[in-house]
């Protein structure tokens, strides 16, 4: 329920809500941030991502693993970040859309003045990708 600087030293607080890039202020990592201020910003991004997922995916049926899968990489990745998998998704190109997500698993840490720093692999984000793609790679009938 603080600021501090996430995994590649970007200002985030809660649930891995980005304030901005590159590491917090000595100010900003003395900030507390109320418990329901952090529950109502993660609801209001996971309702963007689930927007996002409708309106980018509007013609095929997704099995609510697959949806809940995308919301969670859109969550992440954001709308535009995530467009390019969305649109694969909507052509129903299943493993495509796995493979395509399980490439997501770099981020550019920061130095102390938040200049962007080569990509490093992120093994949480591996962990997480595998996840996010499987209700793709386990679908009877996926391409």
């Amino acid at each position: 329920m603080r600021y501090y600087d996430d995994s590649v030293r970007n200002c985030t607080f809660g649930i891995g809500t980005l304030v901005h890039l590159g590491p917090c202020t000595q100010e900003e990592l003395q900030r507390q941030v109320a418990p329901a201020a952090v529950e109502a910003e993660f609801v209001r991004r996971v309702h963007e991502a689930e927007l996002a997922v409708r309106r980018n995916v509007p013609d095929r049926n997704l099995t609510q693993a697959q949806f809940d899968a995308l919301v969670s990489f859109t969550y992440n990745l954001g709308a535009t970040g995530a467009r390019s998998v969305l649109h694969t998704a909507n052509r129903g190109e299943d493993t495509r859309v796995a493979n395509q997500m399980e490439q997501y698993v770099y981020a550019h840490p920061r130095d102390d003045r938040g200049r962007r720093l080569p990509p490093r692999r992120q093994p949480g984000l591996v962990t997480r990708r595998r996840e996010e793609s499987a209700p793709f790679r386990n679908q009877q009938g996926g391409q």
